[in-house]
């Protein structure tokens, strides 16, 4: 088992589920942690090397920019959730788009290995 692989993929699918708490309960606290987690998974993307990585890291940027302003909204005007809201979803489907990627490249692996 690769465990590089391991704690990549753990860490793009908690990010993805991180942002789906947020927009379940919609405090500061969960778009904290949602940003944060996106950001280490954002770092850890930096280091792949496959197939997709660009595409990768390009969705994880894209996550990273809706959640920090996001955050920086919430924090600087608490009546702007709609657009909180709207920028969290906008995240969301960044990292769905990105978990689509990983799959895409994990079979793409499994069929080279064959």
């Amino acid at each position: 088992m690769n465990w590089g692989k391991v704690v990549y993929i753990f860490f793009a699918l908690m990010s993805l589920t991180t942002i789906a708490g947020f927009l379940y309960e919609q405090n500061e606290v969960a778009l904290f942690v949602a940003a944060c987690v996106n950001l280490i998974s954002t770092l850890l993307k930096i280091g792949v090397r496959n197939f997709l990585a660009a595409e990768l890291f390009a969705s994880s940027l894209v996550a990273d920019l809706h959640l920090i302003p996001a955050f920086a909204l919430m924090q600087i005007n608490p009546s702007a959730n709609v657009m909180v809201y709207t920028l969290a979803i906008g995240a969301l489907i960044a990292n769905v788009f990105s978990m689509i990627l990983v799959i895409v490249d994990s079979v793409k692996n499994t069929e080279d290995d064959n």
